[in-house]
């Protein structure tokens, strides 16, 4: 491989997250800059840096060449026994890696990694302030300090939305393809921030993010239990159920094929049953329609047109029951011929052969016995 100069990328910040090594590209990652991208990724895999990740926080903007840098990088990493991650996207770059269909295999929804060195000053033209948190947490705790009544207040707490919003957002994006509309989620979270944002005390010297995000993501788990499901279903199997969509495409790529309910039982450290149990409980999230079609046909009908028929042996069960007197007042003989012919399926013969008489003794009494169970039943 033609190795390049690493200042082909504007600006790289690296550091270790556990067994993590992770790389920062900063401002916008362009064709040209993703080279230098390309290299330093490559180096660090020919020396067994198997685990990376490509933090997206602090990009303006990435192109498609950039972003097949990135899958070509994960592959090779899969390749190895290894893997590759690209965290932290929003705006203009979650955009382009959604619409080329690799956001979620880059994991781009999830949070930057932690443990960050400071802002290096060659980069400083190319990055967002220190912490966009920094700025909501003024703008709450001027709200907070003036009367209810005061306009003002009302101002203050809509900038903060605003600056809030992309967050809210990004949290929706990790439910998407879960069976609920996108523009709910986005609304849900939405309403999941106003909670955060009324019940945010910024005098606790927490940033608004890290309060947010757990608020958020609670409110958009309560929607799926609370309002996703058609039929009730214990909340251990929801969040389960949320648990094993999350974690099966990961498998599936990693493992190059479907995961079986064994493999996630053992990816998520529980019992096979509970990962059956969790599966046959998602049939439950969206029952089936009554006016689904009964066949591939058009003409096959649907689920309502053979619900609420009449049941044609509702009538049997009336006589069956007004039989049983009579039947047990006849003799044993007579009882036991109803029993082998009507029960045991025998035939005539060979019910005269077990009782010891003739067949024409067998007839007679079978066509008395049925005659006199008629008349006692049409008499009442």
């Amino acid at each position: 491989m033609e190795t390049m100069p690493t200042d082909s990328v504007p600006a790289l910040d690296t550091w270790r997250n556990g067994d993590d090594e992770v790389l920062r590209p900063w401002g916008i990652l362009d064709y040209s800059a993703s080279v230098g991208l390309r290299v330093a990724l490559s180096r660090r895999l020919d020396a067994g840096q198997l685990k990376l990740t490509v933090d997206l926080s602090r990009l303006r903007l990435l192109d498609c060449a950039a972003a097949d840098t990135l899958l070509r990088a994960q592959n090779e990493a899969q390749e190895r026994g290894g893997a590759l991650r690209a965290p932290g996207a929003s705006d203009l770059v979650l955009d382009v890696l959604e619409i080329i269909g690799a956001a979620k295999q880059l994991r781009a929804y999830d949070d930057p990694p932690p443990g960050a060195p400071p802002v290096r000053e060659e980069a400083a033209e190319d990055a967002e302030p220190p912490s966009q948190w920094t700025t909501v947490n003024e703008l709450l705790r001027q709200a907070a300090a003036m009367d209810r009544s005061d306009p003002r207040r009302g101002a203050l707490r809509d900038r903060a939305v605003a600056h809030s919003l992309p967050l809210a957002d990004r949290l929706a994006r990790r439910f998407h393809g879960m069976g609920e509309s996108p523009a709910d989620l986005s609304q849900v979270a939405a309403l999941g921030l106003m909670k955060a944002i009324e019940g945010f005390d910024p005098d606790y010297g927490t940033d608004f993010g890290g309060y947010a995000t757990p608020t958020i993501v609670g409110e958009l788990k309560r929607y799926f239990r609370d309002k996703g499901w058609g039929v009730h279903v214990p909340r251990r199997l929801q969040e389960l159920r949320i648990e094993i969509n999350r974690v099966r495409d990961a498998l599936g790529q990693r493992l190059g094929r479907s995961p079986t309910p064994k493999d996630v039982a053992e990816h998520l450290g529980i019992d096979e049953e509970q990962v059956l149990e969790a599966l046959v409980a998602s049939s439950a999230y969206r029952p089936v329609s009554l006016f689904a079609p009964l066949g591939g046909d058009d003409d096959a009908g649907t689920l309502a047109d053979v619900l609420g028929d009449d049941d044609r042996d509702i009538d049997g069960v009336e006589f069956r029951q007004a039989i049983k007197p009579l039947i047990a007042r006849l003799p044993e003989r007579e009882r036991r011929i109803l029993s082998l012919r009507f029960y045991g399926n025998r035939t005539q013969a060979q019910i005269a052969a077990d009782l010891g008489i003739s067949q024409m003794h067998v007839s007679r009494l079978l066509s008395r016995t049925l005659d006199g169970l008629r008349r006692a039943l049409l008499d009442g």
